[in-house]
C-alpha cells in the first residue's frame, strides 16, 4: 500500500481550519491536525496534535508527529490566526504578543520544519491565510495589528514563492474577506456583509475551496488569492 498524501492543518479544531482538515481527507490525504484544544481522533490517517502554534516547540512536535506516523509531509495549511480589532492606540503589549505570537511565531516554525521535510522528499505546497483588510484597510474596522502580521504573511509568501521556486515547493496565499465562521456572533453578520461589492458575507467553503484550487494548481506559485467579495478591489 502507498503511502498517502500528507497535509497539514493548523487551527483545525473549528470553522475554516476543521473544513480544510476534512476536505483533504476527502481527497485521500492522510491529515495532521492542530489546534490548542483538539480532540483524539479514531480516523487512522487523521491525527490530531494539540498544542498552541505560538509555542515553538509545537510547532516541531506537529512536523516531527506527521513524519514519525506518515513519513512525509506534502502540504501544510497554515490557518491558525487570531483577529483583534482596535484603534491602533488601545492595543495593549499583551494583544501584541497574543497576534504576533499566533500569525507569525505560529507561521514560522512549523512552516522552516515542514520547507526542510519537503526539500528532502522532493517537494511540497504551503497556504497561508492572511487577511483582505491588509489590501484593503477599513476604518470601519480598525485592525493594524493584522496588517502587521498577515501583511508579513503575505510578503513571506512571494519570498518564499521564489526561494524555493526550483526546488518543487510552490507557496501561496488565500486571503478571506469577512466569512461565516464562529469568529462573528450572528447578530453582526448583516453589518459585516456590506463591507464588500458582493454584499454579503462568505462561507467557509468558499475558502476551501480557493485552498483545494491552489493545491492542484501547478504552475500557480507566489499568489495571493482574495477570496473577499471584491473587498479588496474596492467599493
Amino acid at each position: 500500500m502507498s503511502t498517502p498524501h500528507v497535509a497539514l492543518v493548523t487551527g483545525a479544531s473549528q470553522g475554516i481550519g476543521a473544513a480544510v482538515a476534512a476536505a483533504y481527507r476527502k481527497l485521500g490525504y492522510a491529515v495532521v491536525a492542530n489546534s490548542r484544544s483538539i480532540a483524539p481522533s479514531d480516523d487512522p490517517l487523521l491525527l490530531t496534535v494539540a498544542g498552541d502554534i505560538a509555542d515553538p516547540a509545537v510547532g516541531v512536535r506537529v512536523v516531527e508527529q506527521a513524519l514519525d506516523a506518515f513519513g512525509r509531509v506534502d502540504t501544510l495549511v497554515n490557518n491558525a490566526g487570531v483577529f483583534v480589532a482596535k484603534p491602533f492606540t488601545d492595543y495593549t503589549a499583551a494583544d501584541f504578543d497574543l497576534v504576533a505570537g499566533v500569525n507569525l511565531r505560529g507561521f514560522f516554525d512549523v512552516s522552516q520544519r515542514a520547507v526542510a521535510a519537503m526539500l528532502a522528499q522532493g517537494g511540497g505546497h504551503i497556504v497561508n491565510v492572511s487577511a483582505s483588510l491588509v489590501d484593503h484597510p477599513n476604518s470601519g474596522v480598525p485592525s493594524a495589528l493584522a496588517s502587521l502580521t498577515k501583511g508579513g504573511i503575505n510578503a513571506v509568501t512571494r519570498s518564499l514563492a521564489v526561494e524555493y521556486a526550483t526546488r518543487g515547493i510552490r507557496v501561496n496565499a488565500v486571503s478571506p474577506g469577512i466569512i461565516r465562521t464562529p469568529m462573528h456572533a450572528p447578530e453582526t453578520h448583516e453589518a459585516l456583509a456590506g463591507l464588500n461589492p458582493v454584499g454579503r458575507i462568505g462561507e467557509i467553503s468558499d475558502i476551501v475551496d480557493a485552498i483545494l484550487y491552489l493545491e492542484t494548481a501547478g504552475f500557480v506559485t507566489g499568489e495571493i488569492l482574495h477570496v473577499d467579495g471584491g473587498q479588496a478591489a474596492g467599493h
